[in-house]
């Protein structure tokens, strides 16, 4: 999930980050600051300064015309529901801050510019020897003292350095407590009397750490964030709803389609091969939804209920890799559970279940029992796929 730049800009200031003064206005009327400030269009992409999004004006006439202007005109495929209205800042050098994750290290990664701004990408495919990096332990947390040592890698000393040590260690608090996958401050502007202030924030939240934080997961339902790009549909929100149901595994992560064959796919890279699979075999999918990591039986019998809740689903497939990390039994049970409390019979509602793994036996041993076709790892996930589209159209 991302967070707009004043959502973001509200958790910085819960970690005392300073940041303008400024306001969020929803229309012209709404717009009541003096002096020259900075009018700029919330919406989940960057890149807004170079597409038109972030204004400067001078006056409240041409504030208000500017704001109007700003909420009417799409930008990148959004169109603005909220302006940030922010005090203009007298800036004198910019930095650039950011945690993310090093997927091949698996473990958090700080980086740190004293050259930042609109033009950072480009700095850091032309000039990477310009932003330090530096891994850390998610237990160490990054205490300001090492904060400091990264700052000074960059060639900062005196105030600054202090300065700038203390918010890079708070981001990474940020980015530990609000179970981010990135949070970055660019840039981070040093003003003429010294002060250090953070002129844009983005901030993405991982969606399976969203049950930690409802007030943040919230943001999603509502309406007035921004229009444009693709909005979850009903039936997508609802199977998050179940997602969220508890920790255990995933169960819910839903895209719709209109298609008549329900499906549960999952294994990594393999829910996507399944899906290819059931189109190129001629099937038209009614979702696309990624299950795994050992989800719980409820949230996999909610999951089935819902799919075949969905008008003109007859039938659902389960289609998954060789499973390590998730128990083929709490699948089968889940999903025999989510039929019959849908007033369906399991032999004839499942096309086909291909999840061969661990505690695969019990697994066919309850399928077994109500008659759902089930296969082992010797048919591919393609073989499963064609059975699936076959015994559809029966």
């Amino acid at each position: 999930m991302r967070l707009l730049e004043h959502e973001s800009k509200e958790i910085l200031g819960r970690y005392s980050i300073p940041t303008p003064k400024g306001d969020v206005v929803g229309s012209a009327e709404e717009f009541n600051m003096d002096g020259p400030v900075m009018l700029k269009a919330q919406i989940p992409l960057g890149g807004r300064g170079k597409s038109g999004g972030v204004i400067e004006v001078s006056s409240a006439g041409e504030a208000k015309e500017k704001i109007e202007h700003l909420l009417s005109t799409p930008i990148r495929g959004y169109r603005a529901r909220k302006i940030l209205v922010e005090e203009v800042i007298a800036v004198s050098q910019e930095f650039f801050m950011a945690v993310t994750y090093d997927t091949v290290a698996k473990d958090p990664l700080v980086i740190f510019s004293k050259e930042g701004g609109v033009d950072i990408e480009d700095l850091s495919a032309t000039q990477p020897e310009k932003l330090q990096k530096e891994l850390f332990t998610v237990r160490a947390r990054l205490p300001q003292y090492r904060a400091r040592e990264i700052v000074s890698e960059a060639g900062i000393s005196g105030r600054k350095l202090l300065g700038l040590g203390a918010i890079l260690s708070k981001l990474v608090d940020i980015f530990l407590d609000y179970d981010a996958t990135v949070v970055e401050i660019n840039p981070l502007a040093l003003t003429g009397d010294g002060k250090l202030v953070a002129l844009d924030c983005h901030l993405e939240i991982d969606d399976d750490a969203l049950y930690r934080h409802k007030d943040q997961a919230e943001k999603l339902s509502l309406h007035d964030r921004y229009e444009g790009g693709r909005k979850s549909t009903d039936f997508e929100l609802r199977a998050a709803e179940i997602d969220n149901l508890d920790h255990r595994g995933v169960a819910g992560r839903m895209i719709e389609f209109d298609g008549l064959l329900g499906l549960i796919i999952g294994g990594g890279g393999a829910s996507l091969t399944a899906f290819d699979a059931v189109r190129q075999h001629g099937g038209r999918p009614a979702n696309y939804c990624e299950i795994g990591g050992n989800p719980s039986v409820l949230k996999v019998k909610e999951l089935t209920k819902h799919i075949l809740a969905k008008r003109g689903v007859e039938k659902i497939a389960i289609i998954m890799n060789v499973v390590s990390n998730t128990r083929v039994d709490l699948v089968a049970r889940g999903v025999v559970k989510g039929i019959l409390e849908a007033g369906r019979v399991p032999s004839d509602t499942v096309a086909v279940f291909r999840v061969p793994g661990a505690w695969e036996e019990e697994g066919f041993k309850i399928l077994s029992k109500y008659g759902v076709p089930y296969c082992d790892r010797s048919v591919s996930i393609d073989e499963a796929a064609k059975m699936a589209v076959e015994r559809t159209r029966c």
